[in-house]
């Protein structure tokens, strides 16, 4: 079921038919919940706000309003279930849903994109709430969405001047400009976009035109941008043409090859890699493949202190617990411990301790937790918000030694989000809102979760970060817990530079899904998971890593087909910590509560 409330209050069933909503009253109720944005709202505001001077019976009116609304709203409820939409709580209603096109439009907006931006434009269909323009609970609310669809509309034409689009930006300006005329960035944006397009004496008059308008009709004067660009324009001042991307990237890489030596060269190709990782795919692979060779180079220049810095530098948040490359993931180790022989200094240790913790993933040998530790005292003791931020990063990564360790890592994670927050640390950010994420789901608390995997999303669409799409699709898909859910959010790992994530998830999930139904464990190829779910000997200890709990679940199922009682008291006593919590501390896949196999 959609809402909208940008123009006449409606709703559209899942064909995207409208919905029968009967008179103006029953749509203010849905209106008004939709505006209090899934609070409580009282019966008797309610009553007040859709009436001056109440009659008697309003009470059941308001009751009798909403009990048609139910019936429209979710037709094929059955009698006497509850309702899912629209809630009763305590004294007075809710409205759980997040399919309002009000709110699809504020976060489109929020991204920045072009496409993103037009698409919240179309979604206007007259003014917000059009059928409630005088009612004072609205007004608020529609003032709100209408300032912020003006800013949407000037959003749009500063992303497509960015884009070397100017001429289309004009003729929207142009209207936008004549129907809100104290608006002077509009003014601004469309004598640049005129400028832009060679009509330097159309820009010239608009700006003139803009002057007069400000003046006469509203007695202010324009601002100092204003009177800025119009001197930049009769300058014709260079910073007015569009920058090209490529030829910006050529010069400055060609002067830098000019004027650095191999070492300086080596610590850039490092920050390279870094900001190539996070774009996924081909990219995460160049990066991984590359990554060692620096760290090698660094070492053949005989430059411990080169080579602490470049292994140092990669400090790409990492939220998966199985490794893309083991082989590579030890070499990287091997040359961090060489390094720490010869490293006093507490940032370049840190730097160096956690890159091992990290590295380390899935291992059972204790210098990686400790390093993780070591790691994480040093970066409290320095004043380095980034280095903390990496430090937490190794720690969390260490944190799935023993099942049941979801609270400890839902700390961290919220750890995390503060301080990235604080210090506008965006990656960090990211895997903070995830590892809360992977915790909450297996803490059962799924509200908080989606919060968590919205938060994500967002960033994500607003910094051009690909890969966060692959968890919150798989956290959604083990939300569904459907096979056909599960082989969407497959798709999203072909090309996406994860094998260590990609290799045997779809089978798992599947084979999980049959055990929660009490179907038998399918036929496949299980990759790394093979030895738990179609065992050929002895089944192993499931390594330390997210999927601990699943696997551990996996193996009691095992161990009761096959009458095992030692395997099964085996996993008993490892699953017993997470009695209360989920087998879903991954948020890709869940085997259900952990008391069921105990």
């Amino acid at each position: 079921m959609e809402f909208g409330v940008l123009g006449a209050v409606t709703a559209w069933d899942d064909d995207g038919r409208p919905v029968d909503l009967k008179g103006a009253r029953h749509r203010a109720v849905l209106a008004r919940l939709i505006i209090a944005r899934g609070r409580l709202v009282p019966a008797s505001r309610l009553v007040d706000d859709l009436w001056e001077d109440p009659p008697d019976g309003a009470l059941s009116a308001v009751r009798t309003f909403v009990a048609s609304l139910r019936r429209a709203l979710e037709p094929d409820r059955p009698p006497r279930t509850p309702a899912r939409l629209l809630v009763t709580e305590g004294p007075g209603y809710a409205l759980r849903t997040d399919a309002v096109d009000a709110w699809r439009f504020e976060k489109a907006m929020a991204s920045g994109r072009l496409d993103e931006l037009t698409e919240a434009l179309a979604l206007w269909r007259g003014p917000a709430y059009a059928d409630f323009a005088d009612e004072g609970w609205a007004q608020a609310e529609r003032a709100r969405l209408t300032e912020l669809r003006l800013r949407a509309v000037e959003r749009q034409a500063e992303a497509r001047l960015a884009a070397g689009l100017a001429a289309e930006a004009v003729p929207e300006l142009d209207a936008h400009v004549t129907e809100h005329p104290w608006r002077e960035e509009a003014w601004r944006l469309l004598a640049l976009a005129l400028y832009r397009t060679g009509r330097q004496g159309d820009a010239l008059a608009v700006l003139r035109r803009a002057r007069e308008m400000l003046v006469d009709q509203l007695g202010v004067d324009p601002g100092t941008a204003l009177g800025r660009l119009e001197t930049d324009i009769l300058n014709q001042a260079e910073h007015l043409e569009p920058a090209s991307a490529g030829r910006v990237w050529e010069e400055a890489a060609a002067a830098y090859d000019r004027t650095v030596g191999p070492r300086a060269r080596l610590e850039s190709t490092v920050g390279l890699l870094r900001n190539l990782a996070v774009t996924g795919g081909g990219g995460l692979e160049a990066a991984r493949r590359h990554r060692l060779a620096a760290v090698s180079a660094a070492e053949e220049l005989g430059d411990a202190d080169l080579t602490a810095r470049v292994i140092g530098a990669y400090d790409v948040p990492a939220i998966w617990t199985r490794s893309d490359d083991e082989s590579q993931a030890a070499g990287i180790v091997a040359a961090a411990e060489r390094a720490l022989r010869t490293q006093e200094h507490p940032a370049a240790r840190a730097r160096l301790l956690a890159t091992i913790a990290l590295e380390s993933r899935g291992s059972t040998a204790p210098r990686a937790a400790a390093a993780a530790q070591e790691a994480e005292q040093l970066a409290r003791g320095l004043d380095d918000p980034a280095l903390l931020a990496f430090a937490l990063n190794g720690v969390f990564m260490q944190s799935c030694g023993r099942a049941g360790l979801a609270p400890r890592r839902d700390a961290v994670g919220a750890e995390l989000v503060e301080l990235s927050q604080r210090h506008g640390l965006l990656t960090y950010e990211v895997l903070g809102h995830l590892i809360r994420l992977q915790a909450l789901s297996a803490l059962d608390d799924f509200p908080s979760a989606d919060d968590h995997a919205a938060a994500a999303d967002e960033l994500a669409a607003r910094h051009e970060l690909p890969l966060v799409a692959v968890f919150t699709t798989w956290y959604r898909a083990m939300r569904q817990d459907t096979p056909d859910a599960y082989r969407h959010a497959a798709t999203l790992l072909d090309g996406a530079g994860m094998p260590g994530l990609q290799e045997g998830l779809l089978p798992l999930a599947l084979a999980g899904h049959s055990i929660r139904h009490g179907q038998p464990v399918p036929e496949a190829d299980y990759g790394p998971y093979q030895p738990w779910l179609q065992p050929l000997g002895p089944v192993p200890e499931p390594p330390p890593g997210l999927l601990l709990e699943v696997l551990w679940c996996v193996t009691a199922h095992t161990a009761r087909e096959r009458g095992d009682d030692q395997l099964l008291a085996r996993a008993r006593t490892a699953l017993a910590p997470a009695a209360g919590q989920l087998a879903a501390g991954s948020a890709l896949v869940t085997l259900g509560p952990v008391a069921d196999y105990l």
